[in-house]
């Protein structure tokens, strides 16, 4: 069931043909999707302590921040698969914790993101 960042990387080359952006010196391992188009992030994927976004134990966690709908952020926040995002707008981003989704969840979530900022361009 875990996903792996390296699924989500691969999944949104062969579906939207972008790769991921580094662009932080202090956050070397925080990756950007972004249309090529249009250049509006649809996706980030960090590597966060469990502390600092509210999880129980020690160490780190991938997260991967999207745009959703209500609906969608509700059922994931309800069934623990995210949290309001970290670091982005809390109303209109999730942050979906990677190990806790299947791969075809995280092909609808990346999906839906991609789509809602996809269509704020046409």
């Amino acid at each position: 069931m875990s996903v792996k960042r390296k699924d989500v990387f691969k999944y949104a080359e062969e579906s939207y043909g972008t790769t991921p952006e580094y662009l932080w010196e202090k956050t070397p391992d925080a990756a950007v999707l972004r249309n090529t188009r249009n250049k509006k992030w649809y996706g980030l994927v960090m590597n966060v302590r469990k502390s600092v976004i509210g999880l129980d134990g020690e160490g780190c966690v991938d997260i991967l921040n999207i745009k959703c709908s209500p609906t969608v952020r509700e059922v994931l926040i309800v069934e623990s698969k995210a949290i309001p995002a970290y670091h982005m707008n809390k109303r209109l981003w999730i942050s979906v914790i990677l190990d806790k989704i299947s791969e075809q969840e995280m092909r609808g979530v990346l999906d839906e993101s991609y789509n809602l900022i996809n269509r704020w361009y046409l």
